[in-house]
Protein backbone atom coordinates (compact mmCIF):
# COMPACT_ATOMS: atom_id res chain seq x y z
CA UNK A 1 0.00 0.00 0.00
CA UNK A 2 1.47 3.02 -1.35
CA UNK A 3 1.31 5.77 1.55
CA UNK A 4 2.34 9.64 1.43
CA UNK A 5 6.01 9.28 3.37
CA UNK A 6 6.55 12.26 5.90
CA UNK A 7 8.83 14.49 4.88
CA UNK A 8 12.66 14.29 6.06
CA UNK A 9 14.77 17.72 6.41
CA UNK A 10 15.07 19.66 2.71
CA UNK A 11 17.62 21.47 1.57
CA UNK A 12 18.09 24.94 2.63
CA UNK A 13 17.85 28.38 0.30
CA UNK A 14 21.23 28.90 -1.07
CA UNK A 15 23.14 31.38 1.72
CA UNK A 16 20.67 29.75 4.57
CA UNK A 17 22.45 28.14 7.62
CA UNK A 18 21.15 24.59 7.70
CA UNK A 19 18.80 24.23 10.38
CA UNK A 20 20.57 22.27 13.51
CA UNK A 21 19.28 19.48 15.49
CA UNK A 22 18.32 21.82 18.21
CA UNK A 23 17.34 24.84 16.14
CA UNK A 24 14.22 22.21 15.97
CA UNK A 25 12.93 23.26 19.13
CA UNK A 26 12.55 26.54 18.08
CA UNK A 27 9.67 25.09 15.78
CA UNK A 28 8.33 22.73 18.56
CA UNK A 29 8.06 26.15 20.44
CA UNK A 30 5.19 27.30 18.49
CA UNK A 31 3.02 24.54 19.71
CA UNK A 32 4.07 24.46 23.57
CA UNK A 33 4.42 27.02 25.73
CA UNK A 34 7.66 28.81 26.02
CA UNK A 35 9.06 27.48 29.19
CA UNK A 36 7.87 23.44 28.58
CA UNK A 37 9.85 23.78 25.32
CA UNK A 38 12.70 25.16 27.12
CA UNK A 39 12.89 22.64 29.15
CA UNK A 40 12.08 19.88 27.12
CA UNK A 41 15.34 21.43 25.29
CA UNK A 42 17.28 21.53 27.99
CA UNK A 43 16.98 17.80 29.07
CA UNK A 44 17.58 17.00 25.38
CA UNK A 45 20.41 18.33 25.40
CA UNK A 46 21.78 17.29 28.29
CA UNK A 47 20.88 13.03 27.99
CA UNK A 48 22.25 13.20 24.48
CA UNK A 49 25.26 15.38 24.84
CA UNK A 50 26.66 13.49 27.46
CA UNK A 51 30.69 13.38 27.79
CA UNK A 52 32.37 10.28 25.39
CA UNK A 53 29.41 10.13 22.43
CA UNK A 54 31.01 9.37 19.39
CA UNK A 55 28.49 11.87 17.75
CA UNK A 56 25.28 13.63 18.02
CA UNK A 57 21.97 11.98 17.94
CA UNK A 58 19.98 13.95 15.10
CA UNK A 59 16.28 12.58 16.59
CA UNK A 60 13.48 13.71 16.52
CA UNK A 61 12.84 16.06 19.31
CA UNK A 62 8.98 14.98 19.82
CA UNK A 63 10.43 11.34 20.57
CA UNK A 64 12.23 13.25 23.90
CA UNK A 65 8.83 14.85 25.33
CA UNK A 66 7.92 11.74 27.75
CA UNK A 67 6.10 12.13 30.40
CA UNK A 68 7.56 10.83 33.75
CA UNK A 69 8.81 6.71 34.45
CA UNK A 70 8.19 6.78 30.78
CA UNK A 71 10.67 5.12 28.39
CA UNK A 72 10.60 5.42 24.51
CA UNK A 73 13.08 3.30 22.34
CA UNK A 74 14.54 5.22 18.88
CA UNK A 75 16.21 4.24 16.60
CA UNK A 76 19.74 6.36 15.62
CA UNK A 77 18.55 7.43 11.68
CA UNK A 78 22.13 7.01 10.75
CA UNK A 79 21.77 3.45 11.32
CA UNK A 80 19.29 2.99 8.66
CA UNK A 81 21.45 4.73 5.86
CA UNK A 82 24.07 1.97 6.56
CA UNK A 83 24.51 -0.92 3.54
CA UNK A 84 23.31 -3.33 5.22
CA UNK A 85 19.93 -1.88 7.13
CA UNK A 86 19.14 -0.89 3.89
CA UNK A 87 19.61 -4.14 2.22
CA UNK A 88 17.62 -5.84 5.00
CA UNK A 89 14.46 -3.15 4.06
CA UNK A 90 14.86 -3.59 0.54
CA UNK A 91 14.54 -7.26 0.79
CA UNK A 92 11.53 -6.94 3.14
CA UNK A 93 9.84 -5.00 0.93
CA UNK A 94 10.30 -6.88 -2.28
CA UNK A 95 8.46 -9.65 -0.43
CA UNK A 96 5.99 -8.19 0.99
CA UNK A 97 4.93 -7.22 -2.44
CA UNK A 98 5.58 -10.47 -4.09
CA UNK A 99 2.98 -12.00 -1.64
CA UNK A 100 0.44 -9.25 -1.90
CA UNK A 101 0.88 -8.63 -5.98
CA UNK A 102 -2.39 -10.47 -6.53
CA UNK A 103 -4.12 -8.09 -4.19
CA UNK A 104 -2.38 -4.97 -5.87
CA UNK A 105 -1.20 -3.12 -2.10
CA UNK A 106 2.08 -1.88 -2.76
CA UNK A 107 4.64 -1.24 0.46
CA UNK A 108 7.15 1.55 -0.20
CA UNK A 109 7.62 2.53 3.29
CA UNK A 110 8.01 -0.19 6.35
CA UNK A 111 7.13 1.77 9.04
CA UNK A 112 4.33 4.45 7.03
CA UNK A 113 2.94 1.38 5.50
CA UNK A 114 2.62 -1.09 8.12
CA UNK A 115 1.71 0.35 11.90
CA UNK A 116 -2.02 0.61 11.36
CA UNK A 117 -2.05 -3.21 10.86
CA UNK A 118 -3.88 -3.01 7.07
CA UNK A 119 -0.81 -4.62 5.31
CA UNK A 120 -0.04 -6.99 8.19
CA UNK A 121 -3.11 -8.22 7.98
CA UNK A 122 -3.56 -9.24 4.60
CA UNK A 123 -0.18 -10.54 4.74
CA UNK A 124 -1.19 -12.90 7.40
CA UNK A 125 -4.18 -14.05 5.41
CA UNK A 126 -1.82 -15.00 2.32
CA UNK A 127 0.90 -16.43 4.42
CA UNK A 128 -1.89 -18.72 6.14
CA UNK A 129 -4.67 -19.00 4.12
CA UNK A 130 -6.87 -18.30 6.56
CA UNK A 131 -9.25 -15.48 7.62
CA UNK A 132 -9.46 -12.85 10.08
CA UNK A 133 -12.88 -11.49 10.88
CA UNK A 134 -11.51 -7.61 11.33
CA UNK A 135 -12.59 -4.36 9.68
CA UNK A 136 -10.80 -3.98 6.13
CA UNK A 137 -10.53 -0.26 7.03
CA UNK A 138 -10.45 1.62 10.09
CA UNK A 139 -10.33 5.33 9.68
CA UNK A 140 -10.01 6.57 13.72
CA UNK A 141 -6.78 5.55 15.21
CA UNK A 142 -8.57 3.93 17.83
CA UNK A 143 -10.14 1.63 15.28
CA UNK A 144 -6.20 1.25 13.83
CA UNK A 145 -5.27 0.04 17.71
CA UNK A 146 -8.02 -2.53 18.16
CA UNK A 147 -7.76 -3.67 14.52
CA UNK A 148 -3.97 -3.82 15.24
CA UNK A 149 -4.30 -5.96 18.46
CA UNK A 150 -6.79 -8.67 16.58
CA UNK A 151 -4.09 -8.93 13.53
CA UNK A 152 -1.05 -8.86 15.84
CA UNK A 153 -2.78 -11.68 18.16
CA UNK A 154 -2.94 -13.79 14.88
CA UNK A 155 0.25 -13.06 13.96
CA UNK A 156 1.60 -14.32 17.31
CA UNK A 157 -0.27 -16.97 17.50
CA UNK A 158 1.19 -18.66 14.65
CA UNK A 159 4.61 -17.62 15.40
CA UNK A 160 4.28 -19.16 18.77
CA UNK A 161 4.41 -17.07 21.17
CA UNK A 162 2.24 -17.73 23.93
CA UNK A 163 4.77 -18.08 26.67
CA UNK A 164 7.25 -15.43 25.80
CA UNK A 165 6.74 -11.87 24.83
CA UNK A 166 7.90 -10.66 21.01
CA UNK A 167 9.80 -8.16 20.09
CA UNK A 168 6.46 -6.40 18.94
CA UNK A 169 3.25 -4.76 20.56
CA UNK A 170 -0.04 -2.75 19.52
CA UNK A 171 2.17 0.26 20.88
CA UNK A 172 5.60 -0.13 19.15
CA UNK A 173 4.01 -0.97 15.90
CA UNK A 174 1.47 1.64 15.89
CA UNK A 175 4.05 4.24 16.62
CA UNK A 176 6.14 3.19 13.67
CA UNK A 177 8.83 1.77 15.78
CA UNK A 178 10.76 0.35 12.98
CA UNK A 179 12.95 -1.87 14.96
CA UNK A 180 10.02 -3.15 16.13
CA UNK A 181 8.40 -3.68 12.78
CA UNK A 182 11.57 -5.54 11.45
CA UNK A 183 12.06 -7.99 14.22
CA UNK A 184 7.92 -8.81 13.26
CA UNK A 185 8.37 -9.08 9.40
CA UNK A 186 12.19 -11.26 10.04
CA UNK A 187 10.05 -13.70 12.44
CA UNK A 188 7.15 -13.52 9.34
CA UNK A 189 10.29 -14.56 6.82
CA UNK A 190 11.99 -17.27 8.94
CA UNK A 191 8.49 -18.73 9.96
CA UNK A 192 7.24 -19.22 6.21
CA UNK A 193 10.67 -19.99 5.06
CA UNK A 194 9.96 -17.00 2.65
CA UNK A 195 11.87 -17.72 -0.39
CA UNK A 196 14.32 -14.83 -0.02
CA UNK A 197 17.85 -14.51 1.43
CA UNK A 198 17.81 -11.96 4.65
CA UNK A 199 21.24 -10.43 5.16
CA UNK A 200 22.87 -12.24 8.08
CA UNK A 201 23.91 -9.87 11.40
CA UNK A 202 22.01 -6.88 10.98
CA UNK A 203 22.69 -4.53 13.87
CA UNK A 204 21.12 -1.30 14.24
CA UNK A 205 21.91 1.39 16.77
CA UNK A 206 18.93 2.12 19.39
CA UNK A 207 18.54 5.45 21.86
CA UNK A 208 16.91 4.40 24.93
CA UNK A 209 14.90 7.38 25.99
CA UNK A 210 13.46 7.48 29.72
CA UNK A 211 12.52 10.19 32.17
CA UNK A 212 13.01 10.05 36.16
CA UNK A 213 12.03 12.37 38.53
CA UNK A 214 11.65 15.11 35.62
CA UNK A 215 15.32 13.66 34.81
CA UNK A 216 15.83 12.59 31.06
CA UNK A 217 18.23 10.03 30.55
CA UNK A 218 19.66 8.83 27.52
CA UNK A 219 22.08 5.34 26.03
CA UNK A 220 22.44 3.88 22.97
CA UNK A 221 23.46 -0.01 22.52
CA UNK A 222 23.41 -2.07 19.76
CA UNK A 223 20.05 -4.42 18.77
CA UNK A 224 20.36 -7.17 16.58
CA UNK A 225 17.85 -7.62 13.96
CA UNK A 226 18.86 -10.86 11.69
CA UNK A 227 21.44 -13.76 12.61
CA UNK A 228 23.07 -16.63 10.94
CA UNK A 229 21.16 -18.53 9.21
CA UNK A 230 21.88 -22.51 8.63
CA UNK A 231 19.24 -23.52 6.27
CA UNK A 232 18.94 -20.12 4.64
CA UNK A 233 14.85 -19.94 4.66
CA UNK A 234 14.52 -20.24 1.34
CA UNK A 235 11.62 -23.03 0.23
CA UNK A 236 13.59 -22.98 -3.29
CA UNK A 237 16.35 -25.20 -2.29
CA UNK A 238 14.67 -28.72 -3.15
CA UNK A 239 16.01 -32.23 -2.42
CA UNK A 240 14.79 -35.41 -2.44
CA UNK A 241 12.11 -34.75 -0.06
CA UNK A 242 10.87 -31.80 -1.96
CA UNK A 243 10.29 -33.99 -4.73
CA UNK A 244 8.96 -37.21 -2.83
CA UNK A 245 5.85 -34.33 -1.53
CA UNK A 246 5.45 -32.93 -5.12
CA UNK A 247 5.82 -35.79 -7.67
CA UNK A 248 5.61 -39.07 -5.66
CA UNK A 249 3.71 -38.70 -2.86
CA UNK A 250 2.46 -42.28 -3.28
CA UNK A 251 5.99 -43.39 -1.99
CA UNK A 252 5.68 -40.98 1.22
CA UNK A 253 4.33 -44.10 2.90
CA UNK A 254 6.89 -46.67 2.26
CA UNK A 255 9.81 -43.99 3.19
CA UNK A 256 7.88 -42.81 6.74
CA UNK A 257 7.04 -47.09 7.66
CA UNK A 258 11.09 -47.83 6.83
CA UNK A 259 11.86 -44.76 9.34
CA UNK A 260 9.13 -45.48 12.27
CA UNK A 261 10.22 -49.17 11.83
CA UNK A 262 14.61 -47.89 12.21
CA UNK A 263 13.41 -45.52 15.21
CA UNK A 264 11.01 -48.09 16.80
CA UNK A 265 14.43 -50.88 16.78
CA UNK A 266 16.07 -48.68 18.98
CA UNK A 267 13.81 -46.61 21.34
CA UNK A 268 11.84 -50.32 22.12
CA UNK A 269 15.42 -50.91 23.94
CA UNK A 270 13.44 -48.46 26.51
CA UNK A 271 10.44 -49.67 25.90
CA UNK A 272 9.34 -47.00 23.97
CA UNK A 273 7.55 -46.90 20.36
CA UNK A 274 6.29 -44.05 18.46
CA UNK A 275 3.22 -43.88 15.78
CA UNK A 276 3.47 -41.08 14.03
CA UNK A 277 6.87 -39.37 13.29
CA UNK A 278 5.47 -35.65 12.76
CA UNK A 279 3.75 -35.63 16.01
CA UNK A 280 5.94 -37.69 18.22
CA UNK A 281 8.78 -36.28 17.59
CA UNK A 282 7.82 -32.91 18.07
CA UNK A 283 8.49 -32.38 21.76
CA UNK A 284 12.11 -33.42 21.58
CA UNK A 285 12.56 -36.39 23.85
CA UNK A 286 12.15 -39.18 21.75
CA UNK A 287 14.91 -37.34 19.70
CA UNK A 288 17.30 -37.20 22.57
CA UNK A 289 16.51 -40.66 23.75
CA UNK A 290 17.48 -42.30 20.37
CA UNK A 291 20.71 -39.70 20.01
CA UNK A 292 21.73 -41.20 23.22
CA UNK A 293 21.01 -45.13 21.71
CA UNK A 294 22.53 -44.70 18.01
CA UNK A 295 26.02 -42.59 19.47
CA UNK A 296 26.20 -44.86 22.29
CA UNK A 297 26.18 -43.09 25.76
CA UNK A 298 24.13 -41.71 28.13
CA UNK A 299 21.96 -38.85 27.68
CA UNK A 300 21.81 -37.00 31.16
CA UNK A 301 17.77 -36.40 32.08
CA UNK A 302 18.67 -33.06 33.74
CA UNK A 303 20.19 -32.17 30.22
CA UNK A 304 16.51 -31.44 28.82
CA UNK A 305 13.01 -31.11 29.73
CA UNK A 306 11.76 -35.25 30.21
CA UNK A 307 8.11 -33.76 30.14
CA UNK A 308 8.05 -30.41 28.37
CA UNK A 309 5.21 -28.27 29.58
CA UNK A 310 5.33 -25.45 26.62
CA UNK A 311 6.91 -24.70 23.36
CA UNK A 312 10.24 -23.66 24.36
CA UNK A 313 10.90 -26.14 26.34
CA UNK A 314 10.23 -28.24 23.40
CA UNK A 315 12.27 -26.01 20.89
CA UNK A 316 14.93 -26.61 23.70
CA UNK A 317 15.10 -30.27 23.56
CA UNK A 318 14.80 -30.59 19.96
CA UNK A 319 17.59 -27.72 19.68
CA UNK A 320 19.79 -30.39 22.22
CA UNK A 321 19.30 -32.86 20.39
CA UNK A 322 20.62 -31.16 17.30
CA UNK A 323 23.74 -30.63 19.20
CA UNK A 324 24.41 -34.20 19.93
CA UNK A 325 24.03 -34.76 16.64
CA UNK A 326 26.56 -32.47 15.61
CA UNK A 327 28.47 -33.98 18.97
CA UNK A 328 28.82 -37.53 16.85
CA UNK A 329 29.90 -36.36 13.84
CA UNK A 330 26.71 -35.55 11.73
CA UNK A 331 26.12 -31.97 9.97
CA UNK A 332 23.80 -29.60 12.14
CA UNK A 333 20.29 -30.15 10.38
CA UNK A 334 18.78 -27.60 8.35
CA UNK A 335 15.40 -27.91 9.64
CA UNK A 336 15.04 -25.47 12.68
CA UNK A 337 13.98 -26.60 16.05
CA UNK A 338 11.13 -24.32 16.04
CA UNK A 339 9.94 -26.95 12.81
CA UNK A 340 9.71 -29.97 14.15
CA UNK A 341 7.81 -28.67 16.98
CA UNK A 342 5.36 -26.87 14.64
CA UNK A 343 5.21 -30.81 13.49
CA UNK A 344 6.44 -29.97 10.27
CA UNK A 345 6.61 -33.41 8.68
CA UNK A 346 9.17 -32.60 6.01
CA UNK A 347 11.83 -30.90 8.61
CA UNK A 348 11.21 -34.09 10.65
CA UNK A 349 11.40 -36.24 7.99
CA UNK A 350 14.71 -34.44 6.96
CA UNK A 351 16.26 -34.70 10.46
CA UNK A 352 15.50 -38.58 10.91
CA UNK A 353 16.57 -39.82 7.52
CA UNK A 354 19.93 -37.89 8.23
CA UNK A 355 19.93 -40.38 11.18
CA UNK A 356 18.84 -43.74 9.37
CA UNK A 357 21.54 -43.37 6.40
CA UNK A 358 24.22 -42.94 9.28
CA UNK A 359 22.99 -45.51 11.84
CA UNK A 360 21.20 -48.40 9.92
CA UNK A 361 23.71 -50.74 9.94
CA UNK A 362 23.89 -49.98 13.83
CA UNK A 363 22.45 -52.86 15.98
Amino acid sequence: MHTQSRGGGGVGKSGEKEESFWDKFSTLGRKRETKAVQKVEEEGKNAIDYPGAPYQFDIPPEDYALRDHEQRAVIDPQSLNEPEVRKLQQVLIDWINDELAEQRIIVKSIDEDMYDGQVLHKLWEKLTGKKLDVPEVTQSEEGQRQKLNIVLNAVNHTLGFHMKIPKWSVESVHSKNIVAIYHLLVALVRHFRAPVRLPENVFVTVVIAQKNSGVLNAQKFQEQITSEYDDVGMRCEKDAFDTLFDCAPEKLTVVKKSLITFVNKHLSKLNFEINELSTDFRDGVYLCLLMGLLGGFFVPLQEFHLTPQDADQMINNVAFSFNLMQDVGLPRPKARPEDIVNMDLKSTLRVLYSLFTTFRNYA
